[in-house]
């Protein structure tokens, strides 16, 4: 008997991890999985590594994902390797940047991006359907995010795969429609979903009658920021002060602090990318001659010059971790000459990411506002996504709605799940918008 083909595939196109779901006419979502280091792997890091061969800057070897990692490590000084680019997706700021001698363009960064996931996917994606269903979230990172030019470059990637029929879903909705299927009765859910750049909450009414399911949005919010937040208030009080920050300069008579916009910059993962020929990059250089402390510039020159934030980013990934189980934990940072540790506490952890904590409480509340609510019309909570997993963020939930109704799980799967279930839904206009 022939398998059933898919109705759809979902696309959870995030700024750490990408993952895709393909979904069926009666009501399965199967994740596509990657075969990498012996194993199936549905979490495909959101990375791209450019590399030349032998042939020169026209010879580029190209990866994503577990592989572009690979080829970084193997390689780490002579590998372009760019991470958390969906940053700028929303950035009219960003218009393009040189590779190898090749101007990308976001979409054609995006597209080379997906090029790599669907050929590492085997033959999963070779009778992919024409319905794709791509999840956004609710704000876009940055200081002013324009969501359709996103949406438009968005566009411009995906139909070099060939999808003609491509709807957009906020990405806890999707969520939201994941966690539905469990609903016994009707209720109204709040879904926060915490990804790497952004933190998204909804507020849907789930009707269930006759066996069916009905839902109607009642209030959304947004914030432009999440994990990569949480890693930034590390580096910036466990890494950079070890990098120069704080230290000062001599120029001519005077003594100058050394510019914080150098560690700003670590802020966002992908600048680092683009900085390594940029005028900072220059004048940082210069300062090791200058400066009362040239070690420690001299170390935020090498972190920078051999491309080491990977390795610093699992650093601090490391740390989150730990500090999600224990009440402390030791930072470990060791690449080239580059040697960092420090032990820190969780209760240190969370008051850094303080700002961050009541940035998404306040959205919350605005959600709330939005769908005309208080903390009591709200039946159920459903939190999802890797900073989640943060004792804190829990604890901002728990706190003001009780542990009796907040839920979480299948973190790193649930939106790309729903969204390949909503491309089944016969009444999609109700779920999705267009890019145009």
């Amino acid at each position: 008997m022939t398998p059933a083909a898919p109705t759809a595939i979902g696309v959870d196109f995030g700024t750490t991890n990408t993952v895709v779901s393909l979904g069926y006419g009666d009501g399965r979502a199967e994740l596509v999985t990657f075969p990498a280091a012996g194993e199936g792997l549905f979490a495909f890091r959101s990375c791209l590594s450019f590399h030349a061969g032998p042939g020169g800057a026209h010879d580029r070897e190209i990866e994503a994902g577990p592989w572009a990692i690979d080829a970084y490590v193997d390689d780490p000084v002579e590998t372009r390797f760019i991470q958390s680019f969906k940053s700028f997706a929303a950035s009219a700021s960003f218009t393009e940047t040189q590779i190898l001698g090749r101007r990308y363009r976001f979409e054609d960064l995006l597209s080379t991006f997906l090029l790599r996931l669907r050929a590492r996917a085997g033959d999963a994606l070779d009778q992919a359907p024409p319905r794709l269903i791509v999840g956004r979230p609710v704000r876009f990172v940055g200081g002013a995010p324009d969501p359709a030019l996103a949406l438009a470059r968005y566009d411009a990637a995906f139909r070099r795969l060939g999808f003609s029929d491509i709807r957009y879903v906020y990405e806890p909705v999707a969520a939201a429609f994941f966690f539905a299927r469990q609903l016994a009765a009707s209720a109204t859910v709040l879904v926060a979903d915490f990804g790497g750049g952004t933190s998204d909450f909804s507020i849907i009414r789930f009707e269930r009658e006759g066996g069916r399911t009905r839902a109607a949005a009642l209030g959304q919010a947004g914030v432009g920021l999440a994990g990569d937040a949480f890693d930034y208030r590390i580096i910036d009080n466990v890494v950079s002060p070890e990098l120069g920050k704080g230290s000062r300069y001599r120029a001519f008579d005077n003594l100058l602090p050394i510019p914080n916009r150098y560690f700003t910059a670590f802020a966002r993962w992908e600048q680092l990318a683009l900085m390594r020929q940029s005028r900072d990059m220059r004048e940082i250089r210069a300062l090791v001659r200058s400066s009362l402390e040239p070690e420690r510039i001299a170390r935020l020159v090498e972190v920078l010059d051999d491309n080491h934030t990977y390795s610093l980013y699992r650093s601090v990934s490391r740390l989150k971790e730990t500090l999600s189980d224990e009440a402390a934990a030791r930072f470990v940072f060791d690449a080239g000459d580059v040697h960092i540790a420090r032990d820190v506490s969780r209760a240190e952890f969370e008051g850094w990411i303080a700002p961050e904590l009541a940035a998404m409480e306040a959205a919350v509340d605005e959600a709330l506002a939005a769908a005309g609510l208080d903390v009591g019309g709200v039946d159920r909570v459903f939190l999802t996504g890797g900073a989640s997993l943060t004792p804190a963020v829990r604890a901002l939930f728990t706190r003001r709605f009780g542990a009796a109704r907040v839920e979480s799980g299948a973190e790193l799967e649930s939106i790309a799940a729903g969204l390949s279930l909503i491309g089944g839904e016969a009444d999609l206009d109700q779920w999705s918008v267009r890019a145009t």
